[in-house]
């Protein structure tokens, strides 16, 4: 059985998309997988980018194509106001729904991403919603204690050590696939597909910089 990380942020409709397709994208195949929440504003922050809802033209095209994969894929979401907003709770709280060393179960972060993303558009942040949340996760860890808060920590530092750079992404074997687009990447290595070993992988991601900004 082939294992798989799931890097997400709540903040995230793009891994809202992909947390709600993996099963079926993955069908027939023998994995296991460990979701881990991390900081998307970290990621960002250390690659020296705005996220896609702070630049006004990529805000509206990601709401515009986040709808139409909605649409398509016949999965029910709907925009939360504001976007963006601070995940910090939610990230938290899907920590210390876990037993310490461990990572939240699937049903805990679909539980916190339909809380996002199937709320009626409503404030992820709202106290009342929040609280209800919170007695929904039955939680195991004090979701402000300094445990829950270095896990989170720890993971962040870790994906940036290992390279992630957005949310969604799956690491399978040392390899990082990015974006909702990358499932079926993600489905063909599980398959054993002979490009991933036959260094057609290691030389598409060793082309040379072109020009380079300042």
């Amino acid at each position: 059985m082939k294992h798989i990380r799931f890097y997400f942020d709540p903040i995230s409709p793009y891994a809202a998309l992909a947390f709600e397709r993996l099963p079926e994208a993955l069908a027939g195949q023998s994995y296991s997988v460990d979701y881990v929440p991390i900081l998307f504003a970290a990621l960002l922050k250390a690659g020296g980018q705005k996220g896609p809802a702070e630049i006004p033209a990529k805000r509206a095209w990601t709401y515009r194509q986040i709808a139409w994969h909605a649409h398509q894929l016949q999965i029910p979401m709907q925009l939360p106001t504001p976007h963006p907003f601070n995940p910090l709770a939610l990230l938290r709280l899907a920590w210390a729904s876990a037993e310490p060393g461990r990572t939240p179960s699937r049903l805990a972060v679909e539980r916190i991403f339909r809380h996002v993303w199937r709320g009626a558009g409503a404030d992820p942040n709202e106290p009342q919603r929040l609280a209800d949340l919170t007695q929904d996760l039955a939680l195991v860890q004090d979701p402000e204690g300094e445990p829950v808060k270095q896990a989170l920590r720890g993971a962040t530092d870790a994906a940036l050590a290992a390279g992630v750079f957005g949310v969604p992404t799956l690491e399978l074997e040392g390899r990082l696939f990015w974006g909702l687009d990358a499932l079926p990447m993600v489905a063909a290595c599980l398959q054993g597909d002979a490009w991933f070993d036959g260094g057609a992988w290691e030389a598409a991601g060793a082309a040379p910089p072109g020009v380079q900004r300042g």
